[in-house]
């Protein structure tokens, strides 16, 4: 078939585009071309390929073209490769379209024609599309506003807009652009139309209402296919600044979404397991908690996943995250075995994908179990300027702070750390975070408070153990102190035998705050029964 001109139109295998519609087609085997769900940001990956058939782009053309400049992951381009793929493979025996280069871009192999005109698929019929969505794929249809002010219509549409952009920084999540969504705006069709129109498998939809002084947000996330109710919200606040707590409002419900969406994709049954369902997987046993049975389950899906994908820089990421993780919590068996993997998986990562929010936060974890604060602080603070929401550097650079002596200003950050993600499922050591500020500065009965909700949110975890130790020692509780110190050994597991020589914190700590820790959190220990060896 010879190439014609209008190059809105182009066909090749089975397919047809048509870019002046936006939109993709399949033949079947009457030759009636069928309507096909696909992301905007496929579809514009797909015509930009096929503008230059044979021509080796390169994924920097490509997010360039496709995201207008902006920062994203590398997976974000991944995730779209991966959902065409599952549409233009699928029941194909034929050889793959888009062929890879590795490390450099992608190239469109298949022969393409253009049509001259429409009339041979004027009359095309519009059969249900594709199922196979992208995993983690999603729309944010504009939030109704409720209220008679017409100033809320603005602010339901910014919570809208910033809310697609805070869920595309979700690893491995396709989002479709506010572009597409509004489109949806006030034609009240249906949720399993929505997601068969846009091929995604979530949609997210919400209102704001204003009464009085006070702004109310509902929000639910509901399978497009199933037209399930997956996770709901309420958020109730004073009116004082409309745009920081649009901010706030958007940055608590993307940190719930970031877990929920994981969840919600792991529970779709799978027969035949690939890399992608390993990563998800993987991050759904991460979410369930700090304990160590997680630990050696989400680490062992993370290894399954580099198996099958070892260039993803996604899974070196999350894998480096879970080592380093249990590291820190004391949890690990090999934990230098661990820290040499890490090194190894992070630096890779950094030189892959160096605008890369969570590569930067693991390699703060690493420095800061290196004892070496200041590169550490650095490092969350350039998470924090990649995500804003990162609860995860904010309670860290909290941490970093204690070091530094600046106690009064590291219970900030970790307070909006909480603020932010209140359900997050490392809640319990971002208590204990907390309360051990509160322990160092003789605030013992507030430190108890914290480490009680710690206790209650993560059980297992030993490090809240040792510090409820502490605090009840200097209340001089003994009983209790000792049993809390003997829960926190059992749950450190054989090989571990904590003591006042370990637990004394080494010279990355200003001598101010280890003069604090020895008449403190040490002596509690002591009276806890902790011996000094």
């Amino acid at each position: 078939m010879d190439a014609v001109a209008t190059p809105d139109i182009s066909l090749f295998a089975d397919f047809r585009l048509d870019r002046r519609g936006g939109a993709l087609y399949r033949r079947d085997e009457q030759g009636v071309f069928t309507l096909l769900a696909i992301g905007r940001r496929a579809l514009d990956i797909l015509g930009l390929l096929i503008e230059r058939p044979g021509d080796l782009v390169s994924r920097g053309e490509i997010i360039e073209a496709v995201w207008h400049g902006r920062a994203v992951e590398d997976s974000n381009l991944n995730v779209q490769i991966a959902a065409l793929r599952r549409i233009l493979y699928r029941d194909r025996e034929q050889g793959s379209c888009i062929q890879t280069v590795s490390g450099r871009g992608y190239r469109f192999v298949t022969p393409v024609a253009r049509c001259q005109d429409d009339a041979h698929t004027a009359s095309h019929a519009i059969a249900l599309p594709d199922r196979r969505a992208p995993r983690l794929s999603i729309v944010v249809l504009p939030f109704a506003n409720l209220s008679d002010d017409r100033q809320q219509e603005y602010f339901a549409d910014g919570v809208t807009d910033s809310l697609t952009t805070d869920l595309s920084r979700i690893q491995g999540s396709s989002v479709i652009s506010c572009t597409t969504a509004f489109t949806y705006k006030g034609r009240g069709v249906g949720v399993r139309q929505t997601g068969a129109e846009l091929g995604v498998r979530y949609v997210l939809e919400g209102s704001v209402q204003r009464a009085g002084t006070q702004v109310r947000i509902n929000t639910q996330l509901i399978d497009a296919e199933t037209e399930a109710h997956l996770w709901a919200e309420r958020f109730e606040h004073e009116i004082v600044d409309l745009f920081a707590l649009q901010t706030e409002i958007v940055a608590r419900i993307a940190n719930a979404l970031s877990v929920e969406l994981v969840t919600a994709e792991t529970a779709r049954p799978t027969v035949d397991l690939d890399a992608v369902d390993y990563f998800l997987r993987g991050r759904a046993a991460f979410n369930k908690g700090p304990t160590r049975d997680n630990y050696v389950e989400s680490i062992g899906l993370f290894e399954r996943a580099l198996i099958l994908d070892p260039t993803s820089v996604s899974v070196q990421v999350s894998l480096a995250n879970a080592l380093i993780s249990r590291v820190l919590e004391g949890m690990a068996d090999s934990p230098a075995a661990d820290v040499e993997r890490i090194e190894r998986l992070i630096t890779h990562a950094l030189t892959v994908s160096p605008r890369s929010a969570k590569a930067h936060f693991v390699k703060g974890q690493l420095l800061r179990h290196q004892h070496r604060p200041v590169e550490a602080s650095a490092e969350y603070e350039t998470v924090l300027a990649l995500d804003p929401n990162s609860t995860s550097a904010l309670i860290n650079v909290g941490r970093c702070r204690i070091r530094f002596g600046s106690l009064d200003e590291a219970i900030l950050p970790m307070e909006r750390s909480i603020q932010l993600s209140p359900r997050d499922p490392f809640i319990g050591s971002r208590y204990e975070a907390i309360a051990r500020v509160h322990l160092l500065q003789s605030r013992i009965d507030e430190a108890i408070r914290w480490l009680e909700r710690a206790r209650s949110a993560s059980p297992l975890l030993p490090v809240v153990h040792l510090s409820l130790a502490s605090a009840y020692g200097l209340k001089s509780e003994t009983e209790r102190a000792a049993a809390e110190l003997a829960e926190a050994r059992s749950l450190a597991g054989e090989g571990s035998h904590p003591s006042i020589a370990r637990m004394r914190p080494g010279a990355d700590y200003v001598p101010k705050i280890q003069a604090l820790f020895e008449a403190t959190y040490l002596a509690g220990l002591r009276q806890a029964g902790m011996p000094e060896e």
